[in-house]
C-alpha cells in the first residue's frame, strides 16, 4: 500500500497501535532538502584591496569554506591573520604547497594583475579552477595561456567585476534583449575614481596599481576594464572592428608611470562604444548609458535605471529587480558554476567573454601608445 493512498485519520489510529511516535512525525513531516556542502576555496594573494570585501563577508557566507591562504609576505600575514582573526595555520607560502596541503575546489585570486597568468596556471596543474579579480590579466598572450590551461586542465576560469553584481546592469541589458530599445546604437560608460592614492588604498596596492607591468597601464586598465567587460556582455561577445584609445597624465607627481585617464572608442558595424576610466573624477561612479535605434537605458547607481522608449514623452526612474539565486553575488555564483548549476558563457564572468575583453585592452594600450587606430579581428578558437 503507497502511504499517499492511506487515509490521515486511519493512519493515526496506526499511530496509537502499531506505529511509535517518531515514525509517525517522520511521515507528516517533509523531507528537508539536502544542502550542497560549501565550496572549498583558497585565497591566492593578499596585496590586491578587494580580498578585505572577500574575508568580511566570508562569516555570513553559507556557500564557500575558506580553508587556506597563499603569502609570502609575512607582514601581510600578520597584518590579516590579527585584523580577520584567521589562525596561522590557514597560511601557506606559496600556491603549490596550499593546494598539496589543502586540496581547494577552487582559488580566489588576490595578486597583482601580472601574477593571475602564474597562479592560474599552478591551480590547473591540479584540476582546480580559479576566480580573479578584473581584469583578466595584463595581456593577450596571456589570455590566450591562460585559455589553453583552462582547457587543457578542464577547469573554470572566472573573472570577478564588481558592475556584474549590479541589478542596474542587468536591468538595461533586459531591455535591450526584449527589443524594447531596439537596434544597439551606443554604448557609453563611465567607470573610477579620484585615484588610487588620494581614496587611501593600502601601500602593498597603491605599489602594483601604479606600475605598468603588475597591472599593464593605469587607468586604462584599472577601469577601462568594466567598461570593456559590459560591452563585449551587450554585443554578445562581438569582436569590434576598431579600437582607438587615448590616455592623459593630469597627475605625473603622484601618477609619474601609468596614465591615470583614458578614453576607448570601439566600433562595431552598426554601433560604437565610448568607455571613460579615469583616476580624475570628482566622486566614485559605475554607470553606463545603452542607446538603442527606439529607446535608451541608463544606470542610476547599483539598482536604479533611467529609461525612455520611442513612444514616452518624458524618461522614467525605474528600480531593477534585485539578481536572483547565484546571479546576485561572485561566490555564489562561483559555487553553482562548480556544482553544474550554471554554465558561464557569453556572460560577463567568463573567460571567453574576458579573453576578447584582453585582445580590446591590449589594443587599446597600443593605440594609445602609437597614436594609431588598431584593427581587430576575431580570434582563432585554436
Amino acid at each position: 500500500m503507497h502511504c499517499h493512498s492511506v487515509r490521515p485519520g486511519f493512519l493515526l489510529k496506526l499511530s496509537h497501535v502499531l506505529l511509535p511516535a517518531w515514525l509517525v512525525a517522520a511521515l507528516f513531516t517533509p523531507f528537508a532538502k539536502a544542502q550542497p556542502a560549501p565550496l572549498r576555496v583558497a585565497i591566492v594573494g593578499l596585496v590586491h584591496g578587494h580580498v578585505e570585501g572577500f574575508l568580511a563577508q566570508l562569516p555570513q557566507h553559507k556557500d564557500v569554506q575558506l580553508v587556506g591562504i597563499a603569502e609570502a609576505d609575512p607582514a601581510l600575514v600578520a597584518k590579516y591573520s590579527g585584523k580577520y582573526s584567521l589562525p596561522r595555520s590557514l597560511f601557506f607560502p606559496d600556491t603549490a604547497s596550499l593546494i598539496e596541503a589543502r586540496h581547494p575546489q577552487a582559488v580566489l585570486v588576490y595578486t597583482s594583475i601580472a601574477d593571475h597568468r602564474k597562479v592560474i596556471e599552478t591551480a590547473a596543474r591540479f584540476g582546480v579552477s580559479a576566480m580573479v579579480e578584473k581584469p583578466l590579466t595584463i595581456s593577450l598572450d596571456d589570455a590566450l595561456a591562460i585559455r589553453r590551461a583552462a582547457r587543457e586542465h578542464h577547469i573554470q576560469v572566472l573573472v570577478n567585476y564588481e558592475t556584474t553584481w549590479y541589478a542596474s546592469n542587468r536591468a538595461a541589458y533586459d531591455e535591450l534583449e526584449s527589443g524594447r530599445l531596439g537596434e544597439l546604437r551606443r554604448v557609453v560608460v563611465h567607470d573610477g575614481h579620484q585615484g588610487p592614492q588620494e581614496i587611501g588604498v593600502p601601500p602593498e596596492f597603491l605599489g602594483w596599481l601604479t606600475d605598468p607591468a603588475q597591472n599593464g597601464a593605469g587607468a586604462l586598465y584599472d577601469f577601462g576594464c568594466y567598461g570593456v567587460d559590459l560591452t563585449t556582455w551587450l554585443m554578445r561577445g562581438e569582436t569590434p572592428q576598431t579600437v582607438t584609445a587615448v590616455v592623459n597624465h593630469d597627475k605625473p607627481a603622484l601618477y609619474p608611470r601609468v596614465d591615470d585617464d583614458a578614453t576607448i572608442v570601439l566600433t562595431y558595424p552598426h554601433a560604437q562604444a565610448v568607455i571613460m576610466g579615469s583616476w580624475n573624477w570628482p566622486f566614485s561612479r559605475k554607470d553606463m548609458e545603452v542607446y538603442g535605434a527606439t529607446g535608451y537605458a541608463i544606470t542610476v547607481g547599483a539598482d536604479q535605471l533611467r529609461l525612455r522608449h520611442q513612444q514616452d514623452t518624458d524618461e522614467r526612474l525605474s528600480t531593477a529587480a534585485p539578481l536572483a539565486g547565484a546571479q546576485n553575488n561572485s561566490l555564489s555564483y562561483l559555487a553553482a558554476v562548480l556544482r553544474g548549476q550554471l554554465v558561464p558563457r557569453g556572460d560577463l564572468t567568463a573567460l571567453d567573454t574576458n579573453v576578447i575583453v584582453m585582445q580590446i585592452l591590449d589594443a587599446a594600450r597600443e593605440s594609445a601608445r602609437t597614436g594609431k587606430t588598431i584593427r581587430l579581428t576575431k580570434l582563432a578558437e585554436e
